[in-house]
């Protein structure tokens, strides 16, 4: 019975393409970022959850460097982003040249995430 329970009832191409409507934030650790040009733009390095009401504010997406060293960290609104569950990744409607001019930071120095202007500054450069 419990067997039973586990498997999914719908294993269709088109429900298995579809995106879930809820997913675990260590499904989506170090899912790929790209762009709608199917370029690569990083990976997905952490979730800030707004903790007033629940919601994911913004996903913190780690991009350039090498095996982790010298990346540039990006928080971008997750209202920007689209799923793309038929490659595990999330879609960003941005070119690379707009994401490396985009504000970011370091692993060592976040900024505060509560403050509205920065959520503000991101909505204006990511939202359109």
């Amino acid at each position: 019975m419990g067997d039973e329970r586990a498997r999914p009832t719908d294993t269709s191409e088109e429900h298995m393409n579809t995106a879930p409507a809820v997913l675990s934030a260590t499904s989506i650790d170090g899912n790929d970022i790209r762009n709608t040009q199917g370029e690569d733009l990083g990976k997905v390095k952490d979730l800030m959850i707004d903790l007033a009401d629940g919601s994911v504010s913004y996903a913190v997406v780690s991009y350039g460097g090498f095996l982790g060293m010298g990346d540039k960290l990006f928080a971008v609104p997750f209202e920007a982003l689209t799923v793309d569950p038929e490659h595990h990744a999330f879609i960003l409607d941005a070119s690379k040249e707009q994401l490396e001019k985009a504000p970011g930071f370091d692993k060592d120095n976040w900024p505060n995430f509560a403050d509205p202007q920065f959520g503000d500054t991101l909505r204006a450069f990511y939202i359109r």
